[in-house]
């Protein structure tokens, strides 16, 4: 597989340079992926696909700018990035991070996130809309964090699933109940708008030399950190040396544990929606626990 024209074009224009070298590495939800050679040099090369949303590339590419400007945890610099235009995808082009065969340090993982944590923002949200995965994320600005859950996380992954037709009818009852009581399980918490990755799940951690961690691939916002660390717990992955050092640069607030599994449920409705029926019996039993 070739790269297409327009973008083997572009990047050779922005670099003065052609690409020597390139080894496709797939891609997800409509992005393509590949490691490109410039120069002697490596990098990761993104694009979106025909059919795909040119959205999806400009969000990840603002997301990597974001967190590279909290200089707290390393995500992939980006080198050059370009938005849809015609017949011209969108495109990001951002440094090659290898490592030396050691995986992420957990312990270093930690204590960076909880200092990503601590870049904090005036209100929830974010300036821009993203995507999750291959599903389109709404922001905005909120000053109340259980509204923002509510209205642009839960609500609009309720909607889509209804859209999909995964939503029967005692599905949509339990859920309408979660929805109504967000009150009285996530009221009376100190909380502030973090900075938070969004999709931090293992696969988006690679480690770079000394096993120093990188992350990839984020869905950016400024939300509750509870949230974030919540999403490390659904799928595992992450040791417990990660969330001791976590603990140590920020302790969570007490009652963390009742609220885990209310955030993951946004998750697991983006799952629904994203694999199908699956993710359905996670779904009720969060929302029969909530609601």
């Amino acid at each position: 597989m070739t790269l297409p024209t327009a973008v083997a074009n572009l990047i050779t224009t922005a670099l003065g340079r052609p690409i020597e070298q390139i080894d496709h590495l797939g891609g997800s939800f409509g992005a393509r992926l590949a490691r490109v050679t410039i120069n002697g040099q490596r990098f990761a090369l993104k694009w979106a696909a025909s059919g795909a949303p040119a959205a999806m590339v400009a969000a990840e590419t603002h997301g990597l700018r974001t967190l590279a400007a909290a200089n707290a945890i390393r995500v992939p610099a980006v080198v050059f990035a370009c938005e849809a235009n015609g017949d011209q995808p969108a495109i990001v082009l951002s440094e090659w991070i290898a490592g030396d065969g050691r995986p992420p340090d957990p312990a270093q993982l930690g204590e960076q996130l909880a200092a990503l944590h601590r870049h904090t923002g005036a209100a929830y949200g974010l300036e821009r809309d993203n995507f999750i995965g291959g599903t389109p994320q709404t922001n905005g600005w909120m000053d109340d964090w259980i509204a923002f859950f509510r209205e642009r996380r839960l609500l609009p992954q309720i909607e889509l699933a209804a859209r999909n037709g995964l939503l029967p009818a005692r599905r949509r009852q339990m859920l309408e109940r979660v929805v109504s009581r967000l009150d009285e399980w996530l009221s009376g918490v100190p909380r502030v708008p973090s900075l938070i990755h969004g999709d931090l799940w293992s696969g988006n951690v690679i480690a770079g030399p000394g096993g120093a961690p990188a992350l990839i691939d984020p869905a950016i916002s400024y939300s509750d950190r509870e949230a974030e660390l919540a999403f490390t717990e659904l799928f595992g992955g992450f040791s417990p040396r990660f969330y001791a050092a976590y603990q140590a640069a920020w302790p969570l607030d007490p009652g963390y544990r009742d609220r885990r599994d209310l955030y993951n449920l946004y998750h697991l409705l983006n799952h629904l929606n994203l694999f199908g029926e699956g993710y359905g019996a996670q779904v009720d039993a969060a929302a029969r626990r909530y609601g």
